[in-house]
């Protein structure tokens, strides 16, 4: 009986960025059927309601979710450039030493699974920035095209809850990623840096005399 096959880095790789871009489109998605939802009232949504709770619906939604959710990480990612770019200038004033810190990083396969475990959950909050501000608007509007009871206590909460979530997966991001330039900054420095001989009993050498 052969014994099963360990999984390859590469195909975890490919693994977690599928379920990381699904996630975020999985977000997307909800976002946009609330806005469809809020748009079309009350009456229209109970008709179309069988047709999208249906199977061959939910296979076509969850194709959208994986389509929209590389779309929206791209989004996110060039929305955010511009302070990414800030904090790896702390750790890497050029974009050459970078470059040679990810090349040393690549040598080093604990390291390197290390920094992509950082890099999914980065890339993760980065998306759920987009994701938690269009959930709030679409909400929002669900509850002012809907009639429900305390509306204005609903709409003060979901408000609130949503800004602080949108804060919270940004200061995420932000923490994640310079913490990740930090870190590879200070590991790769460990690799290059030639070891120190350890001081031992062993005088001194010092420059014969002249003669």
């Amino acid at each position: 009986m052969s014994s099963a096959q360990p999984e390859t880095p590469a195909l975890a790789a490919a693994t977690a960025m599928f379920v990381e871009v699904l996630v975020v489109g999985i977000g997307f998605v909800t976002g946009l059927a609330l806005l469809a939802a809020a748009a079309a009232g009350p009456e229209t949504t109970a008709r179309a309601a069988p047709v999208a709770g249906s199977t061959p619906a939910a296979g076509a939604g969850l194709a959208a979710a994986y389509a929209l959710g590389i779309l929206i990480d791209r989004a996110a990612d060039k929305a955010l450039a511009p302070a990414r770019r800030r904090l790896r200038q702390a750790s890497f004033p050029t974009d050459g030493a970078y470059a040679r810190a990810r090349l040393t990083l690549a040598e080093q396969p604990t390291l390197v699974a290390l920094a992509d475990y950082a890099r999914s959950r980065m890339r993760i909050c980065r998306g759920w920035i987009l994701n938690t501000a269009l959930l709030t608007l679409a909400g929002d509007l669900a509850l002012l095209r809907y009639h429900v009871e305390h509306r204005t206590l609903l709409l003060t909460l979901t408000t609130a809850l949503g800004l602080a979530l949108t804060a919270g997966f940004y200061l995420s991001w932000h923490t994640i990623t310079a913490t990740g330039y930090r870190k590879l900054a200070q590991q790769t420095m460990t690799v290059t840096t030639p070891a120190v001989p350890a001081q031992g009993n062993t005088a001194p050498t010092t420059p014969a005399p002249p003669g």
